[in-house]
């Protein structure tokens, strides 16, 4: 039985992740316990809102040290903000992050006809190594977003886009996946990343 814990931060789109590894035959659960998580062999971190708020739900919750132990040993999804939790640094919030990934949150730079939040369905541009994202090159994918991240470690991107500048909309290191995109959002091709995400458990 695959079972895969997400973790209730206080910062997000909960439901929507857990109905859609449902959907797909998984056997999620929701937790903020240390042991709770401690058990698991899979973890989501999703996430909506403000980088140093999230930080700080982290930190009250005693779970940055149970996260930084599983990013080493589990396998991990971060999705939107907790993709972007994973680096050095956030320009939201001037605010230190888990230091896992190395590479800094910056904010979109305001252009002429860029809607600032990055909202709503946008395509990525996908390379071939990928394993979650295998076969979904050109695929359209749900976004919400004002800030970004830059990979000081290029390598590890699996996917790009393009809002104004291109930035990196998903990595994959070793045991880490991550992505600025919601895949319990992004419809067929998003369950299809789920469910990649579920094959490598």
């Amino acid at each position: 039985m695959k079972r895969i814990c997400i973790i209730d931060y206080g910062m997000g789109n909960l439901r929507s992740v857990e109905k859609a590894f449902e959907y797909l035959g998984f056997f999620p659960i929701i937790t903020s316990s240390k042991e709770e998580i401690e058990k698991h062999d899979a973890i989501v971190l999703p996430g909506v809102g403000a980088f140093d708020v999230a930080y700080k739900n982290l930190e009250k919750l005693g779970l940055i040290e149970i996260l930084k132990k599983k990013l080493n040993d589990a396998i991990f999804l971060g999705i939107c903000l907790g993709y972007q939790l994973l680096y050095d640094f956030s320009e939201e919030g001037n605010c230190e992050g888990l230091k896992v990934l190395s590479g800094d949150v910056k904010k979109f730079p305001q252009k002429q006809n860029i809607k600032i939040p990055h909202m709503g369905w946008n395509k990525i541009k996908v390379k071939e190594t990928s394993k979650l994202l295998k076969g979904l090159d050109g695929q359209y994918v749900y976004f919400v977003h004002s800030f970004y991240v830059d990979n000081k470690d290029k390598e590890i991107v699996s996917s790009t886009c393009e809002h104004g500048i291109e930035f990196d909309s998903s990595i994959e290191k070793e045991n880490i996946f991550a992505t600025q995109f919601h895949p319990e959002k992004s419809g067929e091709v998003g369950l299809e990343i789920l469910r990649n995400f579920g094959g490598l458990i």
